[in-house]
């Protein structure tokens, strides 16, 4: 009987064993699904985390079924959302723990809806080499792959040496160190007292949560207005990053007008095979299509904030190059208020320009720019950023069709789309307000001298002086420093390789690429450690989900290797 070896057992796997039942094959076939987490949710989705850590996705925004949108080869095997599934509040933000459930739930769904010929053994172990045919468990168990697939998810990795040297400053002065790290997997124990947090995005979120909230810290709303009520567990806070800000909140309404058709400018099919310079050729039509998101919907849902009709508008629009003097022109005609215009370089820096005589005064410039963030994507009167979204969703999934992520792309469809619920930043001025949390500002410096951390910014003269730093982000992974066992064995024989970011190349199939440049005849990867990284595991309903078009052709193709 032939075999498929997957290593990792998270949604990814679970969505790639739903396409290959999917395409109903015939033969006898053995899956082994490796994951020391229980299969479905496996590391990052596990049910055995804090209940505190919420997903940034609305429930009815979540699936792991194909539905009518998808144009995959492979039947569409239609299923409940989240919000279907466990019967929440479609609009809530839940828990991670929710989700843990539903993934768990969908890998035994389709685990018991397999036909008698596919059987799935699922091993509780970590797998710690690959040599030729053979997986080796660090049970001792040695599995034989006539096709591998490598589903290894977000993956650990060595120290860059910047955070050692930092650890090293940590360990001889007495000072906390935290490295980059999944945050419910960060040993926070040691964090107390004045604490910097480098990083603005979701996991200084997460952290944010579990070391106010999680060490017994509680809200009140006294007219209105949120309060922190604290413990005296937690430490003091002193958040800052590359912009200065936090992510923008998750917008709460639904599109008031109609619902763009995406892609319009930005067409992957219609790119392919040409030499493309990102910022030169790319990025102007990505920025196009974005904004068209955004005007359909002002145009559409708010033609009373506009000064002509959309058709008029969208003739002159098609007809303009994004940065050109005449669609600037055509924006000041068009939409009177600056508020209600879209301005791509101004949401990336928001605090350019901008410095502040005392520390004190940029807390209350920082809070007053959190609540119009919070007010803005609360008010259908802005739903404008909705269809940007919608828009940012399409660009996203079809830019690895053309060109491997850019590092600041990636980074700034983060800061736009993937921000947190908007409760999380109410929470977050309430901690500002108590005191418990502090803006450092953008382009944040940080050294370690005279036993301590210190830190600071260009935009207020203050310097931080702290006894602790906490990485608040993911590790960069990169195969040179990959902490995975898997990964290592097959780099030492030159079976893997690395682009220039670090990710490990793969075919558009998702073979694995070696370093004399030859395709893998039976080995795959997928993920985010990966070229083809670009794609949750799971998606919003009705988008015609790139992931799940990426599982449908790499099932296929494995079925064609085992000879099915």
């Amino acid at each position: 009987m032939r075999s498929l070896v997957v290593i990792g057992g998270g949604p990814r796997a679970a969505g790639l064993l739903e396409r290959i039942a999917a395409q109903s094959p015939t033969s006898p076939l053995t899956v082994h699904v490796i994951d020391p987490h229980p299969p479905g949710a496996g590391r990052v989705w596990r049910h055995a985390q804090s209940p505190l850590l919420r997903m940034n996705s609305m429930a009815e925004d979540v699936t792991v079924f194909t539905d009518s949108s998808f144009d995959g080869v492979g039947p569409v095997r239609p299923g409940p959302s989240l919000a279907e599934w466990g019967d929440v509040d479609p609009t809530s933000f839940p828990s991670r723990q929710v989700q843990s459930k539903y993934l768990s739930w969908f890998f035994h769904h389709v685990r018991e809806s397999l036909p008698p010929n596919i059987s799935v053994s699922v091993h509780e172990a970590r797998a710690l080499k690959v040599v030729g045919n053979w997986v080796w468990l660090d049970s001792g168990e040695p599995l034989r792959a006539d096709v591998l697939v490598l589903a290894l998810g977000h993956l650990d990795a060595e120290p860059e040496p910047e955070h050692r040297k930092l650890a090293e400053h940590a360990a001889e002065h007495g000072l906390v160190h935290v490295p980059p790290l999944y945050s419910a997997d960060a040993d926070l124990s040691e964090v107390t007292g004045d604490v910097v947090l480098r990083g603005f995005g979701l996991a200084f979120i997460d952290l944010m949560v579990l070391l106010t909230e999680g060490r017994g810290g509680t809200y009140e709303r006294i007219d209105g207005v949120l309060r922190y009520v604290p413990s005296g567990l937690e430490p003091r806070l002193f958040v800052g990053s590359r912009r200065g800000v936090p992510y923008h909140s998750k917008t709460g309404y639904r599109l008031q007008g109609t619902r763009p058709v995406l892609p319009h400018f930005f067409v992957a099919d219609d790119l392919r095979g040409r030499a493309l310079d990102f910022r030169a050729d790319v990025w102007p039509l990505m920025a196009k299509e974005i904004a068209w998101g955004y005007y359909h919907e002002l145009f559409t849902g708010h033609p009373g904030l506009v000064r002509m009709p959309f058709v008029e508008f969208a003739t002159s629009y098609a007809a303009f190059p994004w940065y050109s003097a005449e669609m600037r022109e055509l924006e000041l005609l068009a939409v009177p208020d600056p508020d209600d215009r879209i301005d791509f370089e101004r949401l990336d820096r928001p605090l350019t320009g901008l410095t502040f005589a005392s520390g004190e005064e940029f807390q209350d410039y920082l809070r007053a720019y959190i609540e119009a963030d919070v007010t803005r994507r609360s008010d259908p009167r802005h739903s404008a950023d909705l269809g940007a979204f919608l828009a940012l969703l399409s660009v996203y999934g079809q830019l690895p069709q053309l060109m491997p992520f850019d590092g600041w792309w990636h980074g700034y469809f983060s800061y736009l789309a993937s921000g947190p619920p908007p409760d999380r930043l109410e929470e977050l001025l309430a901690l500002s307000r108590a005191g418990v949390v502090r803006f450092v500002g953008a382009d944040m410096w940080v050294e370690a001298v005279d036993g301590a951390f210190l830190a600071g910014s260009p935009t207020t003269p203050d310097v931080v002086r702290a006894n602790g730093l906490v990485e608040a982000r993911l590790p960069t992974h990169s195969l040179s420093r990959t902490a995975d066992p898997v990964l290592q064995s097959l780099r030492v024989v030159g079976d893997v390789s690395e682009d220039d970011t670090g990710l490990v190349r793969v075919s558009p199939e998702g073979r694995l690429i070696n370093e004399r440049g030859e395709e893998d005849p039976v080995r795959f990867a997928v993920g985010p450690y990966t070229t083809g990284k670009a794609y949750a595991a799971f998606a919003r309903p009705n988008t015609n989900a790139p992931a799940f078009r990426q599982n449908d052709v790499l099932a296929r193709t494995i079925l064609r290797t085992l000879g099915d």
